[in-house]
């Protein structure tokens, strides 16, 4: 497919530039250092569980908004108590692992290199609290960051995406999406944004049925396919 024309790129953050499981696992092991591998899978396995249901009944109508940090609180207290711990410093402790998430080799490295010909707008679910912490510890560049909790919802809401074509001044199609969720994609695809999906060990793949603009092996890659040196 032809390199789409595009004024800027928005990036999803947890998953397509940051490794988010990685980085709740190790605070789950902080918090049960006896915990052998099965154990943590399973309590990350709630915690997401837990994240995503609650994010789909806000979508839905069926819970008020709240900010992905409280979000986190809820699901670190889930985990604790399916661990039979009762230490809310620990449990506090847990909840702020969303804050540090360690970057993909190649985010920070690609993300410099696209700015240099791209405005880059992160647009993340991530509260504003969790997003700064996030960024300052993964060492990201950007021009802007924004969260979802400005238009109070989650992704794939029209309204968080609508958050960048504001900011950016352009038109949606002249935006280009960059996710590691195929989820995500639609949901930009569905405002008019143009796409690309990146490949990442946890994301969420391409169906058969999308159609999205670029496909890319990693961030590098992508950087290629937009004629980047």
């Amino acid at each position: 497919m032809s390199e789409p024309e595009i004024d800027a790129i928005v990036f999803d953050v947890l998953g397509t530039l940051v490794d988010e499981p990685a980085g709740i696992r190790a605070g789950i092991r902080r918090l049960d250092p006896s915990l052998d591998d099965a154990g943590t899978e399973g309590l990350l396995s709630l915690w997401q569980r837990h994240i995503d249901r609650e994010q789909r009944r806000v979508l839905d109508g069926s819970r008020p908004y709240l900010p992905s940090d409280a979000l986190d609180l809820e699901a670190a207290r889930l985990v604790a108590d399916a661990a039979g711990l009762d230490d809310p410093a620990a449990v506090e402790a847990l909840a702020l692992s969303g804050g540090r998430l360690s970057p993909w080799p190649d985010s920070v490295a690609a993300l410099a290199r696209l700015a240099q010909r791209y405005p880059l707008i992160g647009l993340s679910n991530a509260s504003r609290t969790a997003l700064l912490g996030l960024n300052a510890h993964a060492g990201l560049r950007w021009h802007q960051a924004l969260s979802a909790e400005e238009a109070r919802t989650y992704k794939p809401d029209p309204e968080v995406y609508r958050l960048a074509v504001t900011v950016s001044g352009r038109a949606p199609e002249r935006l280009l999406m960059v996710a590691a969720h195929a989820w995500d994609l639609r949901g930009a695809q569905a405002l008019g944004l143009r796409t690309a999906y990146v490949a990442r060990p946890v994301g969420d793949p391409p169906a058969d049925s999308d159609r999205f603009d670029l496909y890319a092996e990693g961030l590098a890659d992508l950087a290629e396919q937009l004629g980047v040196g």
